[in-house]
């Protein structure tokens, strides 16, 4: 039974927003992100830290090892050699997405005036030097452009779109930065192109289309909202009347894994076609829902995906569950779950993940 979705009056709210300068003209085609990308920011008088300087822009080629190097076609055998040296070598990337996302999560919070100056100055150093837009020489590569540009642009549409129009004294420095997130999209969607065979689409096709739909709200390119739309009908496509996606099935004792995995950019889709009036989560006669609910319990009950794969599975991480299981927040803001998600969800709150933007209890759920 497909759900029936209240959507909020998107709309109208972008209409009120660039009327009074916010985001930008209003248009039919005006796209918009889930309600609460709108929050104010909040003054609280807490200590401002100091500025330290942005990781180096990453620049060069990417050209990456991947943490499961030598493991097969399954590719679920970490190499830790392998792991190490890619994290040595992504090591300014990720400290850009981490480090980039708390200064939006402290600015937010707090109010600074010094902070937004010092996120402005992160992301505009990265896009004065074209950074991220090197050549990608291997799949691994690629896969960092696309984590990047998540976490960048998850994190963006906070400042951009707030009630308390944080970057309208930034404008300038805003449009260039803006402009170059759009660049890295076009980049992440030409690498992740179905080029019409749809056997390979697994979450790195998932996870690609998240980045550039996130960025299509920070662009106003429906171009990009639709390329990411038509990887996430394919998601929905591949999930089966039990939930499983085969293509992350194939990584046998890692399934479970994958299967979370799979789903936290696919939740966030559906809550920004939410937000511009599409029923994402209603494609594939629920697709999202079956695929959800078959994630939410993979690390408390891997039984079924060691039946599946005939494999047993590698453990969980339960440390890090308000991380991994950050996507309930959208999901449920989506569907309005109940049962076992939203159980999981009270349990877990607050949840954040940088590659989504941050805090999604605070985007989502207002807290």
């Amino acid at each position: 039974m497909r759900r029936h979705l209240n959507f909020p009056a998107a709309t109208a709210t972008a209409l009120v927003l660039a009327l009074s300068g916010i985001a930008r003209p209003a248009h039919s085609s005006g796209l918009v992100p889930p309600p609460g990308y709108y929050n104010e920011v909040r003054h609280n008088g807490h200590s401002v830290r100091s500025c330290p300087p942005s990781p180096i822009p990453f620049t060069g080629t990417l050209d990456f090892p991947s943490k499961y190097e030598g493991s097969g076609k399954s590719r679920n055998t970490l190499n830790v050699s392998s792991d190490e040296r890619h994290k040595m070598l992504t090591k300014t990337i990720s400290d850009m997405e981490k480090g980039a996302t708390e200064l939006v999560e402290r600015y937010m919070d707090g109010g600074s005036t010094q902070t937004l100056q010092c996120v402005v100055r992160w992301y505009g150093a990265w896009a004065d030097a074209n950074a991220l837009l090197g050549p990608a020489v291997n799949p691994t590569g690629k896969s960092e452009r696309k984590w990047a540009l998540a976490s960048l642009s998850g994190a963006w549409l906070r400042l951009k779109f707030s009630r308390s129009q944080p970057l309208l004294i930034h404008s300038s420095k805003a449009a260039k930065i803006e402009g170059w997130l759009g660049m890295i999209a076009d980049q992440v969607a030409r690498e992740w192109d179905t080029d019409g065979s749809r056997e390979k689409i697994n979450n790195h096709y998932y996870w690609a289309a998240w980045s550039v739909m996130a960025t299509s709200i920070v662009t106003n390119r429906r171009d990009q909202f639709d390329w990411a739309k038509n990887i996430y009908a394919i998601f929905a496509q591949q999930v089966d009347a039990n939930g499983f996606l085969p293509n992350e099935l194939k990584r046998k004792s890692r399934a479970a894994d994958y299967q979370v995995y799979a789903v936290t950019p696919a939740a966030m889709m559906a809550a920004f076609g939410k937000a511009n009036h599409l029923d994402l989560a209603g494609e594939g006669h629920d697709a999202l829902h079956r695929a959800a609910e078959r994630a939410v319990t993979a690390y408390d009950d891997p039984r079924p995906f060691a039946a599946k794969t005939g494999t047993m599975q590698v453990p969980g991480e339960p440390d890090r569950e308000q991380s991994i299981l950050a996507w309930l927040e959208p999901y449920c803001w989506t569907v309005r779950c109940t049962g076992v998600a939203a159980a999981k969800l009270a349990q877990l709150r607050p949840v954040q993940n940088t590659r989504l933007g941050g805090n999604m209890t605070a985007t989502f759920a207002g807290r």
